[in-house]
């Protein structure tokens, strides 16, 4: 009984973490890429623009539902579930940390430990292309049919490479088990330098990691690679001709997605939950010393305002910052909380960089974007791979 107890927990806890992540991920990107163009983003709809997701979400959940009467309707209906569901199935095998203790019994923080976890997530996100597909296909259009046309050629084409990219690490973790290839990294070369897979010997995956992240912006759909929804060419591309919710499954989908590869990216070459230095350097104080400074920070700015609200909201930010400050300088409570903190962490540094790189490059040209996963990624993969199973042949791997 106290299995099922802790699982629903699991789920409920994950799950409500997740929809306010996904919320609060386009407001923070908005943020990031006003402060990179010199701008200040939101901050109309309640301090400083806390309130601006529940304005859009309000905004689309009461915008009138268009169905436009040339779509296949069950078709056009399916491809924003589809799209919302395969986003968040991958969820269930990402471990957030490592076996703890929760009221006597022992769990691991993810829903389920599957052998097979990495191929689970690669499938399911390899099917994710069927929900970009059906919904350009199924609104009889020609915008949505061509942006649902380069999705397919895009995403099936940085497939290879990024599939290339996961096999290099695990050659050198001999596993498919994603809490195993954490497991795996554990330890530290020269008492300092992590043994994560992007530093590990015999073969460290620098380039893989870098293939890795290429990849991803365009199997995401990201800038410079969001082809498929390019507005100065498609009018919004595949979803074109969707309104309301339907509209937001997709945006939804994509930041879900951008959680979740951001995640795998962390698990198989970041050393998943595992801290960058030792604990007996003061790992496990990090997190305190961060939320510490962070709310010091704040109430200077509170207390040195130049806007008069911000003499009432940054003070209540650093409470906020200083009540987890404090949460984190209990000892007891760092098994539970210190490893999900430095996932977490690395899966936000790469989040920033999907940010950044929005805020910063321009859009490829399709040519473009194609002959870089043929002509240039690909072969970059194969040649990182091959050389990875000789040294982990030669001098043995984890």
């Amino acid at each position: 009984m106290d299995y099922y107890l802790i699982t629903a927990i699991k789920a409920a806890a994950l799950m409500g973490f997740l929809l306010l992540t996904l919320l609060y991920l386009q407001w923070i990107e908005r943020k990031v890429i006003a402060h990179v163009q010199v701008r200040i983003g939101p901050s109309r709809v309640g301090p400083h623009g806390l309130l601006q997701p529940v304005a859009d979400s309000l905004k689309l959940l009461l915008k009138e539902d268009l169905v436009p009467p040339h779509v296949n309707k069950f078709l056009y209906l399916l491809a924003p579930f589809l799209a919302v569901t395969l986003a968040l199935l991958s969820y269930a095998v990402i471990p957030f940390g490592p076996e703890i203790e929760i009221l006597g019994v022992r769990t691991r923080l993810q829903l389920a430990d599957l052998d097979i976890a990495v191929l689970f997530v690669l499938a399911v996100s390899s099917m994710t292309v069927y929900a970009v597909v059906l919904a350009g296909w199924a609104s009889n259009s020609k915008y949505p049919l061509l942006g649902a046309l380069r999705s397919a050629a895009q995403m099936i084409s940085y497939e290879l490479p990024l599939a290339l990219a996961v096999a290099a690490p695990l050659l050198l973790a001999n596993t498919l088990n994603l809490r195993e290839i954490v497991e795996r990294q554990h330890g530290y070369y020269f008492g300092l330098l992590p043994r994560w897979n992007v530093f590990q010997l015999p073969a460290p995956q620098i380039v893989s990691l870098v293939v890795f992240v290429i990849a991803m912006f365009a199997e995401t759909n990201r800038v410079p690679f969001d082809l498929p929804e390019a507005e100065n060419e498609l009018v919004a591309g595949f979803h074109t001709e969707y309104s309301s919710m339907k509209f937001a499954a997709f945006f939804m989908a994509e930041y879900a997605n951008m959680i979740t590869i951001s995640a795998m990216a962390t698990l198989l070459f970041l050393g998943g939950w595992l801290p960058p230095w030792p604990a007996s350097l003061g790992s496990n104080w990090a997190p305190t010393v961060l939320f510490g400074g962070a709310g010091a920070l704040a109430l200077y700015h509170g207390l040195n305002a130049a806007r008069a609200r911000d003499r009432r909201t940054l003070p209540v930010v650093a409470a906020g910052f200083f009540a987890l400050a404090l949460l984190f300088a209990v000892p007891r409570f760092h098994p539970l909380l210190v490893p999900p903190f430095w996932f977490l962490a690395k899966v936000g540094l790469l989040l920033w960089i999907f940010m950044w790189v929005r805020g910063t490059l321009p859009r490829f040209r399709y040519d473009q974007l194609m002959r870089f996963a043929w002509g240039t990624l690909f072969p970059i993969a194969v040649v990182n791979l091959v050389v990875t199973a000789l040294l982990v042949a030669v001098f043995g791997g984890a």
